[in-house]
């Protein structure tokens, strides 16, 4: 089997998860610029099998757009250009910030720690990805 990849997806950092080969479990990956973020992932899949990709569909609390959603469709379009043997598909990301750092909270980390703009964006993509999971079982 081939894993699942996730993408929170940011204007300066993006954050990447990845299940296991048998997509039981989900864990952080990375945490990349954007601006490298193409040639990470193409780099990534190039040694690793990848089954899709899911990258988090960024939506206000009220369901509109935000900001960063042209941002994210410009990447996602540029993907399935060159890469359309990796699916990939948007998924609901409202919220995963604020669930990232409650998990670090009840995990004990520390306020330096729980700072680190980059730990939060893998956590993230993380969550992203578990509830993707979830959601299709």
């Amino acid at each position: 089997m081939a894993r699942v990849l996730s993408i929170d997806y940011g204007k300066k950092r993006t954050g990447l998860a990845v299940t296991d080969p048998l997509q039981l479990i989900a864990g952080g990956l990375a945490t990349v610029s954007t601006s490298e973020l193409f040639e990470y992932l193409s780099a990534y899949v190039g040694r690793e099998p990848v089954e899709r990709i899911v990258i988090g569909e960024p939506r206000q609390p009220n369901g509109q757009p935000s900001e960063n959603l042209a941002r994210v469709e410009q990447f996602v379009n540029r993907w399935r250009k060159q890469n359309p043997q990796i699916p990939i598909e948007y998924y609901d990301e409202r919220f995963t910030s604020v669930l990232a750092h409650r998990a670090m909270l009840e995990g004990g980390l520390k306020k330096k720690a729980r700072q680190d703009k980059a730990l939060v964006d893998e956590i993230s993509a993380t969550i992203i990805l578990e509830d993707y999971m979830r959601s299709k079982k």
